[in-house]
């Protein structure tokens, strides 16, 4: 599969929305993992860039939020399902609203629980989407509280690092 004719696509419940991340750049995409590199679509002060990896089998993305004077904003964990269609080379990676906050100084915060809730309520997410959302939150929170985030951190970091090589 060539990653250029790959296409990424957020879907979003609340406010509902689907945007094709056309300007996020491909670095790594397999049956496991998509990594890629972005710049922020809307400006924001808080950060400008970032890089994710999507891990696929787990339903989570985790990003990497970066400050203009690169350093670490925060790390940003989406629980996400990913649809794939071969016709189109398409991904679509729905947000299941639950998402993890990592701070620099490694403080955790779940958040948009009330998102899942409201969604709920409103018929926006269907049962099974719903349970998928809690489980996978649960499995990253295990992660993150076992002192296995590193796992998933590093990923990011060696793309990171190679992307930046790259440019030099």
């Amino acid at each position: 599969m060539c990653m250029k004719e790959v296409k990424l696509y957020r879907k979003r419940m609340i406010p509902e929305e689907c945007i094709e991340l056309k300007d996020d750049e491909v670095l790594r995409l397999d049956k496991e993992l998509i990594v890629t590199y972005w710049k922020s679509l809307k400006p924001r002060v808080e950060f400008s860039e970032g890089f994710s990896c999507y891990f696929l089998e787990k339903g989570i993305k985790v990003s990497k939020r970066i400050k203009r004077d690169g350093s670490l904003y925060y790390w940003y964990c989406d629980i996400i399902k990913t649809d794939f269609n071969k016709e189109t080379n398409a991904y679509v990676f729905t947000d299941l609203l639950a998402d993890v906050i990592i701070m620099p100084d490694g403080m955790v915060q779940v958040v948009d629980l009330d998102e899942l809730a409201v969604a709920d309520k409103k018929g926006l997410i269907t049962r099974e989407e719903l349970q998928m959302s809690l489980l996978q939150l649960n499995d990253l929170l295990e992660i993150i509280y076992n002192g296995k985030f590193d796992s998933l951190k590093t990923i990011i970091e060696e793309y990171e690092a190679s992307y930046h090589e790259k440019l030099r």
